[in-house]
């Protein structure tokens, strides 16, 4: 990234704060490597095998949903990072500008609380491929106590990559890259060979209902990472390509997520049973060679630490804009601490790890995509951000706005949000329209957020921007007194 002292050394110490022009210096095609890191997990194996088991796709169906669903969620996050370019800071510092000061508090926690689901179950996925390891190289079998050392292991690691910050994260995924890409090249290679084609391209059709749903399942773990994006791309000049960033994210996730999703569905056909496993990882050891599934789990592995690392780099940021006083690898170690708790609640208790992680999925992509769609329909105005107001959290910002709040933003987030939860279905909620109509059955409530909420910040009145010449009098005046020399934004 850019070639400067501040993030060439071991930690990077910047926070939520502009990045300077003279210092944003990095290559749009260094996002490459980052979105492939993203994605290199064996989850994607297991959600592929879900298409065949639970929706009851064929080989062509499940290729079409594999190649659409990272275009959609990656294309969104590639549109959103260029707010990056634009403003040089965090997604979530961004968004002070568009839900105010304290408005941002909002969207800001439940996006933080969403982090601490997706970082546990990365860190169980983690655990879990340790413990197949053990088992298959050295016959240990996973006890209680084993669970837990494995995933502190594996959590402690995950601080350390994060903590160091963007640099170390960068080189970390650029090596991995290199690695999953020649052994999951390896793996297909063995797959051809193995596996019964006539029992793959026999299978009946399902359903377009069901298409649109697994779109949707594979596309959830992208929308995750939309509020992020700008936080990988604010070393990037002005002068950027946004196409180039659409293009690379897209194409960075894409070349993951298509040939993972067909490996797990080709799987889950000779292993019907692989898409309801106990856990998302030792199904590997049964499946392939032990020279194969060996170094392909600990390259897994070391792509689920990134994947983490790169989360948890994301909520430190996330937790200095909801007031966190601390430095954002301090800040890092807050989402630490919560994924070992929640981790050993997920291992040690749970009964089913793929129905609590569909579950999860589902609310996932509804609990982010009330921020996306307004945040990038205030993009689509050609907002552009200034550094000084958003690290002012005072009445002198000039995104104070009424009170702290935006009020367009803040209703447009909160109404698309119960209005995407009453279509969702999922084995922890069922919203009331969930069913007898299409947005329900096909899955789309994540989408109805995203419209509704976009549509609806649209047409409400927007707040007015305090001028510089206002700030300093308000600094000196009680709220209420505060004067409203203002320009419409």
């Amino acid at each position: 990234m850019s070639k400067t002292a501040e993030n060439e050394g071991a930690l990077e110490t910047r926070g939520i704060e502009q990045v300077p022009d003279h210092e944003r210096t990095a290559r749009t095609r260094e996002l490459f490597p980052t979105w492939v890191g993203a994605n290199i997990s064996v989850l994607l194996l297991t959600m592929g095998a879900s298409l065949v088991v639970a929706y009851h796709l064929n080989f062509w169906q499940a290729l079409v949903v594999a190649a659409a669903a990272p275009v959609v969620s990656y294309g969104l996050v590639g549109l959103i990072g260029i707010a990056g370019k634009r403003g040089g800071a965090p997604g979530m510092a961004l968004s002070r500008a568009v839900f105010g000061q304290r408005g941002n508090l909002l969207p800001g926690s439940l996006i933080w609380v969403a982090r601490w689901g997706w970082e546990t179950i990365n860190a169980v996925t983690g655990a879990y491929a340790v413990l197949t390891v053990l088992d298959i190289v050295f016959g240990i079998r996973a006890n209680s106590v084993l669970d837990m050392v494995t995933l502190l292991a594996f959590v402690v690691a995950t601080f350390a990559i994060s903590g160091l910050g963007i640099n170390a994260v960068q080189k970390c995924n650029k090596y991995a890259t290199y690695l999953f890409g020649a052994f999951s090249v390896l793996v297909l290679g063995y797959l051809v060979v193995d596996t019964d084609w006539s029992a793959v391209f026999d299978r009946s059709a399902g359903s377009v209902a069901a298409m649109i749903t697994g779109v949707g399942l594979i596309a959830a773990g992208g929308v995750s990472w939309i509020p992020s994006a700008p936080d990988f791309t604010r070393y990037l000049p002005r002068t950027a390509s946004s196409k180039g960033i659409v293009g690379v994210t897209v194409g960075g996730a894409g070349i993951v997520v298509l040939p993972m999703v067909l490996m797990g569905m080709i799987m889950a056909v000779s292993t019907p049973d692989l898409a309801s496993a106990a856990d998302p990882v030792s199904f590997l050891g049964e499946i392939l060679p032990t020279w194969i599934a060996v170094p392909y789990l600990l390259i897994a592995l070391i792509g689920m630490l990134l994947i983490n690392s790169m989360s948890m780099y994301s909520a430190g940021f996330t937790a200095q804009t909801l007031g966190f006083k601390v430095p954002r690898h301090w800040a890092v170690s807050v989402n630490a601490v919560i994924s070992l708790v929640f981790g050993g609640v997920l291992m040690l208790v749970a009964t089913s790890f793929m129905g609590s992680f569909i579950a999860f999925l589902s609310l996932l992509a509804v609990a982010f995509s009330a921020w996306v769609g307004v945040f990038g329909a205030d993009m689509l105005r050609g907002r552009e951000y200034d550094g000084a107001a958003l690290a002012d959290t005072g009445r002198t910002s000039a995104y104070w706005y009424r009170g702290g709040f935006a009020p367009a933003a803040v209703v447009a987030w909160a109404v698309g949000l119960a209005a995407g939860l009453m279509f969702t279905t999922s084995d922890w909620f069922t919203g009331p329209l969930a069913t007898n109509n299409f947005v329900g059955e096909y899955g789309l409530g994540w989408v109805a957020t995203v419209v509704i909420s976009a549509l609806l910040y649209a047409v409400l009145p927007k707040p007015a921007l305090i001028v510089p010449e206002a700030r300093a009098e308000r600094a000196d005046q009680p709220e209420a007194e505060a004067r409203t020399e203002t320009v419409t934004v």
